[in-house]
């Protein structure tokens, strides 16, 4: 059976349910706002990364992204992306993240002609990041969000073409925006995926159903993924521990 389940948790919730988390041994994937990390205290996750250590537990991360933006033609934004960038990277050098999740922060409908802008400041930040994660040796995954296709994640990567810097895909998000199939999208991205978001839509809005509840082919789905990148995290992206005990049941019989 897989071991590579993990389940999206903010901070705050990971500190307050940590025996819990343990006792039902989540990996969590810990998500970390801005906020958080202007008052986030090392002893505190040196304190968690033992005890996730203790239960034989594993973690991912997902970094902070509102407002946020690596690739952004303005200098004060990406400066301060770089910033909270940063932050994040120190907590994980203390609690070692299998992967890091990051939004690229592309928009069509933001830039228009000027993809050529947002892949130049981009592969600039991402080769910093691979810089300072280097003695870490987590992997950094790239989420699509408001990609319809993978045309710009896949000229970032292939440009950057570094080992640990990988894609993280969101199949919710691709149910919402994608207006190709999502055999043409792992045709693409898929020896890149090194983390998947699970989570379920009918297409209208972003909300995170449990798998199975609404209207994306998750057989298709996990077809896709033992295909391309059987060795990926699954990470389970629920809103309430209801929706995250319904994911938990529904998960199982694709895992082998």
């Amino acid at each position: 059976m897989r071991n590579n389940v993990y389940a999206h948790v903010p901070y705050p919730m990971l500190v307050a349910n940590l025996p819990t988390i343990t006792s039902r041994r989540i990996n969590p994937e810990i998500f970390f706002s801005g906020d958080i990390l202007d008052t986030i205290v090392p002893e505190e996750l040196g304190a968690i990364a033992g005890q996730l250590g203790e239960a034989g537990l594993r973690c991912t991360f997902h970094a902070p992204f509102l407002d946020l933006n690596p690739g952004s033609v303005e200098r004060l934004i990406r400066e301060a992306t770089m910033h909270r960038f940063g932050q994040v990277l120190d907590a994980a050098d203390i609690l070692r993240p299998d992967v890091i999740v990051f939004h690229p922060g592309y928009d069509k409908w933001r830039y228009g002609e000027s993809q050529d802008k947002w892949l130049a400041h981009s592969i600039v930040a991402w080769r910093r990041v691979l810089e300072l994660t280097e003695a870490i040796g987590t992997t950094i995954a790239v989420e699509n969000i408001f990609e319809e296709e993978p045309s710009t994640l896949k000229a970032l990567l292939e440009e950057i073409n570094h080992p640990r810097l990988r894609h993280c895909f969101d199949v919710g998000h691709w149910n919402l925006f994608h207006t190709v199939g999502m055999e043409e999208w792992f045709a693409e991205l898929g020896c890149f995926v090194a983390e998947t978001h699970i989570h379920d839509n009918f297409g209208k809005r972003d909300d995170h159903l449990p798998l199975g509840e609404a209207d994306i082919d998750f057989d298709l789905f996990f077809s896709l993924m033992e295909r391309y990148a059987p060795g990926a995290a699954w990470t389970i992206e629920a809103h309430c521990r209801d929706a995250l005990d319904r994911a938990l049941v529904g998960i199982e019989k694709f895992r082998k």
